[in-house]
């Protein structure tokens, strides 16, 4: 895997050591930047090339689902993780309609921490457990008003990969599971994209989820 900067942003000291701790010695983590709240993140970004981020809500003035819309708006291909303590429904259904690619708990273990860093990287989404149950109710929003049949002409290998998608598999798992190669799969991932009038994996997964696209 090809080395990955890396950007923490958290007001918290404390915390924002410990996370940077349990990643510098990780062999594909570049380099790691710290900002304490959303105006020192943008400097950072400004200056350096960053592939993913840690990303708060509860930041001094601008919140991280702000920050986290502003970002992606000038920076769509950039990872953004919410590690949070957080867990509001309204709050989790505005990070997913952001553009996040994962959402987990300020307890997430080191080691699985780093795994799901490894997973987003390629391209999987990722949802704590205990927020799955508002992920359902998306699912379920607007259900009388948007059908199956809404297919936005997706061919079925499409609708399998985009169902993939949803659940948070990555490219190379969507190979894998339906027997493609990985050059195939990105394919059919970029037609899904331009279908459904979307710019990333994670936009595709919340509409396909909030209009039941897939089954």
């Amino acid at each position: 895997m090809e080395k990955k900067n890396i950007l923490i942003v958290e007001d918290h000291a404390l915390t924002r050591f410990a996370l940077s701790a349990s990643l510098k010695d990780e062999d594909f983590i570049e380099n790691i930047f710290e900002a304490k709240e959303a105006y020192e993140a943008y400097t950072i970004l400004s200056k350096n090339k960053i592939d993913v981020i840690l990303m708060d809500l509860g930041l001094p003035g601008v919140d991280g689902i702000s920050a986290t819309i502003e970002i992606k708006k000038k920076y769509p291909d950039i990872k953004v993780i919410i590690i949070t303590s957080h867990n509001e429904e309204r709050e989790v259904q505005k990070c997913m309609q952001a553009g996040i690619s994962a959402y987990c708990s300020k307890d997430i273990k080191p080691d699985k921490l780093i795994r799901l860093i490894q997973d987003v990287i390629n391209g999987a989404i990722w949802f704590d457990s205990n927020i799955a149950k508002y992920v359902l109710n998306m699912t379920r929003t607007n259900k009388e008003d948007f059908r199956k049949e809404t297919s936005y002409s997706l061919t079925s290998k499409e609708m399998m990969v985009l169902n993939l998608i949803s659940e948070g598999y990555s490219n190379q798992d969507i190979a894998k599971k339906l027997d493609i190669s990985v050059n195939t799969t990105k394919v059919h991932v970029c037609s899904i994209l331009q279908k459904l009038s979307v710019d990333d994996r994670t936009q595709a997964a919340v509409k396909a989820l909030k209009e039941n696209i897939t089954g």
